[in-house]
C-alpha cells in the first residue's frame, strides 16, 4: 500500500542536535559520548562509540538540565518578552534531545533487551519531564503575557507562529488546571506513557514469536526458491533446524499470502498475524488497549473536552471529529461497494476452480493476484526484475529529486552506522552546498519495529546553525547472499513515499527548531511524502531506473502500460481495509469519559459495525492491538491523516499535471511555498497558496477509481 507505509518516530520531542558550539555536560562522565556534541559532520551521531549504558545517565543529566534551565525562565524577575521566554525555550533542552534523537533511532530500528529497558525505565520521566515544563503555572502566565500582546511585538512571521505554538500547546497540556488537577493529569501521563511503551515492546516480541512455523517444504507451495530458502535459514535461526518459519510483517495480511497455494497454510498465517497479541500470555496488548482508552478519554475530559479526538484534532487541519466523520463518510460507501463487487468477481474465479468454499480474508490476496494477471496479464514476479534497489535508489529516488530540486548525492563509507546494512549519503543543493546527511535502512530485522517511517537524527535550525541529518527506515526482505537485492512495486512505492518526507526535512529553513521541517500537523505532513510517491511512474523517472538487473534492458513499455492500466484494481479492497483502521482510531478516542473498561474484541466488533466496515473479507489494516500507530506512534485520533493527506496530494499533483508536471521550475515552487516551510505558517493556508484553492476530494476518487 503506497500511503500506509510511515510511521514518524513520536515517543520522544522531535529531536535537535547541538549547534557548532563545544556545549559540555559538567554532570556527565567525561567518558560519555554525549558529554559534547558529536564532532562528526553535522554532529552525526557516533554509532561506533555509544554503548547501551550511555543512554540512562545521560538522559537523566538532559532531564535535571532541562528542568534548570526551564526554571530559570520561569523564575526571571524581567518582564516575559519573546527572547527571554519563548527564544529561551527553544534553547532549552539540548543535551536531552541530542540523546533522544540516538534512542529513537535505535529503539525503532536496531533494538535490544537493554535498550528497551532504558526505554521503559525513561518514558514515565520524559512524561514528568513534559509535564514540568507545561503544567508550570509561572511559565504559563509568561508565555499568555506574550501571547495577549502579540499584535503589539511586530514579530514576523516565523516568530509570530512560534507565539501561537507554544501557547497553544500550554492549553492542551491542561495549562489553565488546578494544581489538585494537575497533579492527577501527571499521574496519568506517566501511566500512559509507560503503557505505550510496554504496548510497543509487546508488540516486537509478539510478533516475533508469532511467526509461522511449518514443516515441509509443500506446505510453502507457490513461493519462490529464493523465498524458500530465505524460510528455511530463519527457522534455522530461530532453533527450528529442518523446518521453514514466515515472519510477521505490522499489517494484518502478509505478502506472502499473495503466493502460497495450500490454502490451509494461507489460514495458517493470516490467523498467526491477527492475533498475534491476543493470546493471553506475557505480550497479550488488550489490557494496555482498554486502559489506554481509558486513560485518553479521561484526560480529555479533564481539561474540558467530550473526548480524546475532541481535544487532540483541534490543533489538525481538520479541527473537531465532525469533519474527520463527514470526510470518512464520503469515502466508505463507495469503497465498501467496490469491495463488494471485487469479492464477488473473486468468488467467481474459487468456483471456476472448483474450491468448494467462501472467500475468506486469507485467500483474498492469492486470488487477487490471479485475477490482475488474467485481466492485465500482470505478474509482481515479472515486475520485480526490473526493480533492483540500489537503481530504484540512486536512479530513481535520487534522480527525481534531482530533476525536481536540483540536489544530488554521494555515497560515503567513512561514518559509523548502527547496521552493516545502513547506508549513509552526503546531500548537496542545487548550487553545490552540502547541505545535509541522508542514511538508509532499508532491510527486516528481529529487533527492528514493522512499517516504514523518517525522522531527524539532526534537525535543521537557524537558530543553532545545524543541517538536517535525515533517515529512512524500512522493511525489505533482504535476499540470500549472492542473490539480487530486487523488490516489489509496492516496497518501490514506499522508497519514494519515504524520501518525500526526508525532502520536507531536507529543505526546512525555519529559524526555531519546534517549527523546522516535518513538525507539523499529523493531516498535513503526509502531504508531501505522498506528492513524492507520483514521480516513481512518471516517465523520465521510471526510464531511468527500471532496467533489468541481468541485461540492462528497460521496463517493456508494454508492462509499464499494463502497471498503470491496473492502478485501480482491488482498490475497494484497499481503501476499505484502510477506512477500517481509521474508523477504529477515531472510535477508540471517542469514548466518552467514566466508562469501563471496554472488551477489546467486542468493542472492535462493534466499532466496524456501527461504521459499515464489517466485512469479513476485508479486515482492518490493523487490529486494536498491533495498531501501533495509535497507541505508540503518535497517530492517536489521526491515522485518518493518510487519507486526508492522500485527498491534499492527489489534488496538489493535479496542478503539476496542469503545470507541465516534472519540471524544475514546478520542484522548485513546490519547495518555495511547502517543501521548505516547515509549521511557519496555517497549514491551510500553505496548501491554499501553493494550489489556489481548497483541497478537492474529486481527484482521489478518481485515482481509486471510486467517483463512478
Amino acid at each position: 500500500m503506497k500511503h500506509l507505509t510511515c510511521i514518524l518516530l513520536t515517543m520522544l520531542a522531535i529531536s535537535y542536535a547541538d549547534g557548532l558550539s563545544a556545549q559540555t555536560v559538567a554532570g556527565l562522565d567525561k567518558s560519555n559520548p554525549f558529554y559534547a556534541p558529536s564532532t562528526l559532520p553535522f554532529h552525526a551521531p557516533a554509532f561506533d562509540k555509544i554503548k547501551n549504558t550511555d543512554f540512562k545517565p545521560a538522559m537523566e543529566e538532559g532531564i535535571r538540565q532541562q528542568m534548570a534551565e526551564i526554571q530559570k525562565i520561569a523564575n526571571n524577575p524581567a518582564a516575559p518578552t519573546f527572547q527571554n521566554t519563548l527564544v529561551e525555550m527553544e534553547k532549552s533542552g539540548r543535551l536531552l534531545n541530542r540523546v533522544g534523537a540516538v534512542l529513537n533511532v535505535l529503539t525503532g530500528a536496531f533494538t535490544n533487551p537493554e535498550l528497551q529497558q532504558v526505554e521503559q525505565e525513561m518514558a514515565p520521566k520524559l512524561s514528568a519531564n513534559n509535564d514540568a515544563i507545561y503544567l508550570n503555572t509561572k511559565l504559563f502566565k509568561r508565555v499568555e503575557a506574550i501571547y495577549n500582546q502579540r499584535a503589539k511585538l511586530k514579530l514576523n512571521t516565523e516568530s509570530a507562529r512560534l507565539v501561537e505554538y507554544y501557547y497553544k500547546n500550554f492549553l492542551t497540556a491542561g495549562a489553565k488546571l488546578s494544581e489538585s488537577d494537575k497533579e492527577k493529569l501527571k499521574k496519568l501521563n506517566q501511566e500512559e506513557a509507560t503503557l505505550r511503551t510496554k504496548f510497543g515492546r509487546q508488540l516486537l516480541a509478539g510478533s516475533k514469536a508469532a511467526a509461522l512455523i511449518v514443516d515441509t517444504k509443500e506446505e510453502l507451495a507457490g513461493l519462490s526458491d529464493d523465498a524458500i530458502e530465505l524460510a528455511a535459514r530463519n527457522a534455522k535461526a530461530a532453533g527450528h533446524d529442518g523446518k521453514y518459519l514466515l515472519a510477521l510483517q505490522n499489517t494484518t495480511q502478509q505478502p506472502d499470502l499473495v503466493s502460497l497455494k495450500n490454502r490451509a497454510t494461507r489460514q495458517k498465517l493470516f490467523e498467526a498475524s491477527w492475533n498475534r497479541t491476543e493470546k493471553n500470555d506475557e505480550n497479550d496488548n488488550r489490557p494496555i488497549v482498554a486502559r489506554l482508552a481509558q486513560i485518553r478519554a479521561e484526560k480529555a475530559s479533564m481539561i474540558g473536552f467530550p473526548s480524546f479526538a475532541a481535544w487532540k484534532l483541534q490543533n489538525q487541519m481538520a479541527k473537531n471529529p465532525e469533519t474527520v466523520e463527514k470526510f470518512l463518510a464520503q469515502l466508505v460507501p463507495a469503497a465498501t461497494a467496490k469491495a463488494k463487487e471485487e469479492a464477488a468477481e473473486l468468488q467467481k474465479l474459487v468456483d471456476q476452480q472448483n474450491g468448494g468454499f467462501q472467500l475468506a480474508a486469507w485467500d483474498w490476496n492469492f486470488y487477487a493476484e490471479q485475477l490482475r494477471k488474467e485481466k492485465y496479464d500482470l505478474d509482481e514476479n515479472e515486475i520485480k526484475p526490473y526493480l533492483e534497489i540500489d537503481n530504484v535508489l540512486q536512479k530513481g529516488v535520487f534522480y527525481a529529486a534531482n530533476l525536481l530540486y536540483g540536489i544530488s548525492f554521494k555515497e560515503r563509507k567513512d561514518l559509523p552506522v548502527y547496521q552493516e546494512d545502513v547506508r549513509v549519503f552526503d546531500v548537496y543543493d542545487k548550487d553545490g552546498t552540502h547541505m545535509a546527511l541522508f542514511y538508509a535502512d532499508f532491510y527486516k530485522r528481529d529487533n527492528k519495529r514493522g512499517g516504514a517511517w523518517m525522522s531527524n537524527m539532526v534537525g535543521q535550525s537557524k537558530l543553532f546553525g545545524t543541517k538536517p541529518v535525515i533517515y529512512n527506515v524500512c522493511n525489505f526482505t533482504k535476499p540470500a547472499p549472492g542473490q539480487p537485492e530486487l523488490i516489489s512495486y509496492s516496497d518501490m512505492r514506499t522508497m519514494f513515499h519515504e524520501f518525500g518526507h526526508a525532502l520536507h526535512g531536507l529543505f526546512a529553513d525555519q529559524y526555531y527548531p519546534s517549527l523546522s521541517g516535518t513538525a507539523t500537523a499529523r493531516d498535513f505532513v503526509e502531504f508531501p511524502s505522498q506528492v513524492n510517491e507520483n514521480w516513481a511512474m512518471d516517465p523520465k523517472v521510471i526510464k531511468n531506473y527500471a532496467v533489468h538487473y541481468k541485461t540492462g534492458e528497460p521496463m517493456p513499455q508494454a508492462m509499464l502500460d499494463k502497471i498503470r492500466k491496473a492502478a485501480a484494481f482491488n482498490q475497494g479492497y484497499a481503501f476499505t481495509e484502510v477506512l477500517a483502521a481509521h474508523n477504529l482510531d477515531l472510535q477508540w478516542h471517542s469514548l466518552k469519559p467514566g466508562l469501563p473498561l471496554q472488551d477489546v474484541n467486542k468493542f472492535e466488533s462493534e466499532a466496524l459495525i456501527r461504521t459499515g466496515l464489517n466485512l469479513s473479507q476485508v479486515p482492518p489494516r490493523y487490529r486494536s492491538t498491533y495498531f501501533n500507530h495509535i497507541w505508540n506512534s503518535g497517530y492517536s485520533a489521526g491515522y485518518y491523516a493518510y487519507s486526508w493527506t492522500e485527498m491534499l496530494s492527489d489534488d496538489a499533483y493535479s496542478w503539476f499535471v496542469e503545470n507541465g508536471g516534472l519540471t524544475r521550475a514546478n520542484g522548485q515552487r513546490f519547495r518555495d511555498m511547502v517543501l521548505s516551510r516547515g509549521n511557519t505558517i496555517e497549514l491551510g493556508k500553505m496548501y491554499r497558496d501553493f494550489r489556489g484553492h481548497d483541497p478537492d476530494i474529486k481527484p482521489m476518487l478518481k485515482s481509486k477509481g471510486l467517483n463512478n
